[in-house]
């Protein structure tokens, strides 16, 4: 009788594990790598406690809308919609897209720096992962897709391994993790901490989640082992990303060699290669890769069914073309428009991948205040609303991205009106 409960929690388990991981998974993409090996790179170990919040923050908001899509069975477009109307759709979706659109593009950039490293020109290198980003979604079904994506997560600990041949000096790392510092008058931390919060806790993770776990078709007896899938995911986001932000304060930032604040990754991976040998400098140029590999298959995925599930389009990875047109024709958009403006001469692909973050992080805001509101709306929830503690952990980390933002826009005005 045990063997069979087992068996039966096993089963239950692996159904419901994906979302979590593979959304956490790619809050690593691009941007996020470049992201934190500046942080590491220009700020050493002073941003690594940063991460312990982040950690809380995604976990929470990760399993807000696990809970959501698990109880309605419905994305958080189709949620708003219902809840606020319309026009409130419209709205949030706008902030949404705009918001992985660049975000896409950055991936498709950190593709074409990345592969720059291996000897592969940018005009091969971005149309053929566009055409394979296409076809995978487009011609695999749903379990095929999340195995890939699954494989893909597994890979980040190409950075894991990066971080420990970099021989950190672990006692001040493990000091800093727990020594909160915020220079509130520093125009460049703020807009590295805006960053790394809209690089981890993204707009779009909130509607990509929804929607991957509607399409799993998961129910509330699944509950529990998808907060076990979120929570373990937000781990590992932050798990990766403490070993890039190790990797380069140990080297770069200890070494004290200067870093160019429009440096990407893969400029980085480079720099890596004199401080901590060539292999770990190949694993941080290989993670990039995949990375944006990953970003650039789920941003365009996510906006696709955001976008679907709000206005009532047929969506779906089991679906085929001429069943959900609008669902693969905004897909096809979404990544031909990246793969166009990457393609540019002359284009700074390396603000590219840095400047979407610190918009996701001003944005995030407006999608939480939605979450929160559903959440907490008994009408739709029932019995599963959010804690006190929930509602106190999202309420602070919006609280925290509009004041940050509002701080990081008028240090600059204040400047000005000082001289």
């Amino acid at each position: 009788m045990r063997s069979r409960i087992s068996g039966k929690r096993l089963g239950l388990l692996l159904a419901a594990v994906g979302p979590g991981l593979i959304a956490a998974a790619a809050d690593n993409d691009a941007g996020g790598i470049t992201t934190y090996s500046l942080a590491g790179a220009r700020f050493g170990y002073s941003f690594l406690w940063v991460l312990i919040l982040i950690t809380f923050s995604l976990a929470i908001t990760q399993e807000m809308g696990a809970r959501m899509a698990i109880v309605t069975g419905k994305g958080l477009g189709g949620l708003i919609r219902e809840r606020f109307g319309a026009k409130w759709a419209a709205f949030a979706i706008l902030v949404m897209l705009v918001a992985n659109l660049g975000t896409t593009i950055a991936e498709f950039a950190g593709i074409a720096i990345s592969l720059r490293i291996f000897g592969v020109p940018v005009l091969i290198s971005v149309p053929v992962a566009a055409l394979t980003i296409y076809l995978l979604i487009a011609k695999f079904d749903f379990r095929r897709v999340q195995q890939v994506f699954l494989l893909s997560g597994f890979l980040y600990l190409s950075y894991v391994v990066s971080g420990l041949l970099a021989k950190p000096d672990w006692s001040l790392a493990l000091a800093r993790t727990v020594q909160p510092s915020i220079p509130l008058t520093s125009t460049a931390y703020l807009l590295m901490f805006v960053a790394t919060v809209g690089t981890t806790i993204t707009p779009w993770g909130q509607f990509f989640i929804q929607s991957y776990i509607v399409d799993k078709r998961l129910n509330t007896e699944d509950l529990s082992y998808a907060r076990a899938d979120v929570y373990l995911g937000g781990f590992f986001t932050n798990f990766v990303a403490f070993f890039i932000i190790v990797a380069c304060a140990a080297t770069i930032w200890a070494a004290g060699v200067r870093i160019d604040p429009s440096a990407s990754a893969a400029q980085l991976a480079v720099a890596l290669r004199p401080l901590a040998g060539r292999f770990a400098s190949t694993l941080f140029a290989f993670g990039l890769l995949n990375a944006s590999l990953l970003g650039a298959a789920i941003l365009p995925l996510t906006s696709s069914y955001a976008a679907s599930e709000t206005f009532g389009w047929e969506a779906g990875i089991d679906k085929r073309f001429r069943e959900a047109p609008i669902f693969y024709g905004m897909f096809a958009f979404f990544i031909a428009v990246a793969s166009v403006v990457v393609l540019l001469p002359g284009l700074p692909l390396l603000q590219i991948m840095f400047l979407p973050q610190v918009l996701n992080g001003m944005l995030l805001p407006v999608i939480l205040i939605f979450v929160l509101k559903i959440t907490n709306d008994r009408s739709v929830m029932g019995k599963y609303t959010n804690s006190r503690a929930f509602n106190a952990v999202a309420v602070l980390t919006a609280a925290v991205m509009i004041i940050l933002t509002v701080l990081l826009l008028g240090l600059p005005l204040a400047a000005r009106f000082a001289q």
